[in-house]
């Protein structure tokens, strides 16, 4: 409250609040009106994400960074526990919060089969495991358990899942995927409506839904289109196919 009080006395009685900060203002009206606010600078911030590591006051205040992520073993420190990581992200999400602007950060993490980098965290199958089982209410019962685990440690968004198609043994990331075939990819997405929440009928297609801030997160479908068909099954290499192949395997996909 004085916090608030002493922003109300800087601004002046006669002076609202800017429509950004507007939380019942349409979303397209605060987008328009907090990019007309933002240099070109703080634009290509916000379109950056940092590894923890790196995450400095300065990066966060200064430049206004709009992501950051804990890369594969990066931790607070050995053995963290929950509260470990939410007291690291709350200390970011402040330091973001002092920026110009004020616009927070999403804190992302590779929570593919589980709150994976957490010490004590539950760890469940592998995707090329839940293929196998063909479960799909099991793969939203794990999105739901996941969703909860990574938002006790303050984090926002899970890089999951991942709906590579692997076309190649040799791809040394095969596990990865739930299958070589794009249909049962598909069917085992239910994970996403596990981690986000079910929308209801009537929510606009296209527009980002989470059902609770509290006991959700956001999911993110990955990698890049036809990464799971790379010739000789370089990682990160080269996928060659027609255009009517990679559709016909990609098309299926939500």
């Amino acid at each position: 409250m004085a916090a608030a009080a002493a922003a109300r006395s800087q601004q002046g009685d006669d002076e609202a609040p800017p429509l950004y900060k507007d939380a019942s203002a349409p979303v397209e009206a605060r987008v328009r009106d907090l990019l007309g606010r933002m240099t070109l600078q703080e634009k290509a911030a916000q379109m950056a994400q940092i590894e923890r590591t790196v995450a400095s006051p300065r990066a966060l205040t200064e430049l206004a960074a709009g992501s950051v992520l804990n890369g594969g073993g990066s931790a607070p420190h050995d053995r963290a526990s929950p509260a470990d990581w939410a007291h690291m992200v709350d200390g970011m999400q402040r330091l973001a919060l002092s920026s110009r602007l004020a616009v927070p950060i999403l804190f992302g993490t590779d929570a593919v089969h589980g709150h994976s980098n957490v010490y004590g965290a539950t760890i469940f199958p592998h995707n090329v495991g839940l293929g196998a089982s063909r479960d799909v209410d099991l793969a939203h019962k794990i999105g739901e358990a996941t969703a909860l685990e990574v938002r006790a440690t303050g984090i926002h968004w899970a890089f999951a899942p991942c709906v590579a198609v692997c076309r190649d043994p040799r791809w040394g990331r095969c596990y990865e995927s739930y299958s070589e075939d794009p249909e049962i990819v598909r069917l085992l997405t239910t994970i996403v409506t596990g981690l986000q929440g079910q929308p209801p009928a009537d929510h606009p297609h296209g527009y980002l839904f989470l059902a609770s801030a509290r006991e959700n997160v956001l999911a993110c479908a990955k990698h890049f289109l036809g990464d799971g068909g790379t010739d000789k099954g370089v990682n990160e290499g080269n996928t060659i196919c027609s255009y009517e192949d990679l559709e016909g395997i990609q098309a299926t996909l939500p």
